[in-house]
């Protein structure tokens, strides 16, 4: 393996896990001669014991497994983040070098506020569960709720059940981080960016998703006919092809495969 060149870390959203990009992505870009890493947050995927365990865990600690995972890796890799993930990867970039950041569907810089205000008046009875369990998980804790959320229409009733079933909550303090505790400082942040949004994104709009491209003086590409999950709705390919297409045009191409 060319260790000269960076390897993807891979940073999955609330309520997922590593597995979310490892359906398609991860293959993608192996085949296409990348070091490819995804990871695991605490609490998350494989990882996920239960909601106590992961209530209180900050997006700090978030940002603190990126970096202990980047560190075991040849050179500092280029991160890539959907959601949550995106705004982890904000984070982690504020304070770690890195040849470049990629954020899909990321979370914004001024916060979720917005997307906590639209829950609130759409989902207002899973609003007052979340709030009083101190557990993200009832706002997706049935299929049409993921679905509304995260997907198309069009998606496969076998593929939201696969989906579903590998959901789990999230904590409750990264989600007042994201809110207005831990804020993004985008100044800080010297690492080139692209920044990807989905037309149809219920969670992060088209609006909010160029509000943080211009934040990292970046224009956001939005695909259309797409949902919040980009990396797993049908499209997702598209969205693989504009990552590498940049990735090599800012000369970050892989090693070459024999």
């Amino acid at each position: 393996m060319d260790t000269t060149k960076p390897s993807l870390l891979f940073i999955h959203g609330a309520w997922h896990g590593k597995w979310c990009f490892e359906r398609y992505f991860c293959g993608y870009f192996q085949q296409r001669g990348y070091d490819v890493h995804a990871l695991d947050l605490p609490e998350h995927g494989e990882k996920f014991t239960g909601v106590r365990q992961q209530r209180w865990l900050s997006v700090r600690d978030y940002v603190t497994a990126v970096s202990d995972y980047a560190a075991t890796l040849p050179t500092p890799p280029i991160v890539i983040g959907h959601s949550m993930g995106g705004f982890v990867v904000q984070k982690y970039l504020e304070q770690h070098p890195a040849p470049a950041g990629v954020l899909l569907a990321s979370a914004p810089p001024s916060g979720v506020w917005r997307t906590t205000l639209k829950i609130a008046r759409h989902y207002p009875r899973h609003f007052l569960q979340t709030n009083l369990s101190l557990s993200l998980w009832p706002l997706v804790n049935a299929p049409e709720l993921a679905q509304a959320h995260f997907f198309s229409a069009n998606i496969s009733p076998a593929d939201l059940q696969t989906y579903f079933q590998q959901l789990h909550s999230e904590s409750y303090r990264a989600f007042v981080d994201m809110l207005l505790l831990n804020l993004p400082r985008p100044k800080r942040v010297k690492a080139p960016m692209l920044v990807l949004g989905a037309a149809n994104d219920t969670i992060f709009t088209p609006q909010e998703v160029k509000a943080t491209a211009a934040a990292y003086h970046t224009e956001a590409t939005i695909f259309p006919n797409m949902a919040h999950d980009m990396m797993l709705e049908s499209g997702w390919q598209q969205v693989a092809d504009a990552i590498c297409t940049w990735l090599q045009g800012m000369g970050f191409a892989a090693r070459k495969i024999s």
